[in-house]
């Protein structure tokens, strides 16, 4: 009679199912990207980054140096190394047919990067991170030389942040 009206059987389902979820529950770990206690600002601090080849190259590092040590500066004492690449491509995509001139732009701005520990040269972490900038083009050429370069550092500080949070989870496992 207790499984042939349904109720006895649904309670045993919803009980089931009530140990299942605080089952996989408890497997859970969450864990803040940004918190102090895995040290993790700590590791970011102690990060050195190679030296730029050109000037959207020194922007993204510029950024990273700010964003993993807080404005400190350059990690003096460094146990892990990150190696980037930073590629810039600029192109017109809505052109004037009469004009034959491009009125607004895209910049990308592409990142290759490579997390090693500085005493063993071990990769912790690598990728390729990349961001698009959209510019409209004026018809004075050093404003629209202008615009690419404001393009050029949104590009740049965007990669930084992306960069920042892979090497900030990859530290946090560490």
């Amino acid at each position: 009679m207790l499984l042939s009206d349904g109720t006895g059987l649904s309670r045993l389902a919803k009980a089931l199912a009530g140990v299942a979820l605080v089952g996989v529950l408890a497997g859970c770990q969450v864990r803040p990207l940004y918190s102090t206690a895995a040290g993790t600002e700590a590791k970011l601090a102690s990060v050195s980054i190679s030296e730029a080849d050109d000037r959207v190259e020194q922007q993204v590092r510029n950024d990273l140096i700010f964003l993993f040590t807080g404005g400190a500066g350059e990690a003096q004492s460094a146990a892990y190394h990150l190696e980037m690449d930073v590629n810039v491509r600029t192109i017109g995509v809505l052109t004037d047919v009469v004009k034959d001139r491009a009125r607004a732009g895209r910049v990308t701005v592409s990142a290759d990067y490579n997390l090693t520990k500085a005493g063993t040269g071990e990769t912790l972490a690598s990728g390729k991170r990349s961001a698009v900038a959209v510019v409209d083009y004026p018809t004075q050429e050093f404003a629209k030389l202008r615009a690419v370069r404001d393009a050029e550092n949104r590009g740049a500080r965007e990669v930084a942040e992306l960069i920042r949070a892979d090497v900030a989870a990859a530290l946090a496992r560490r």
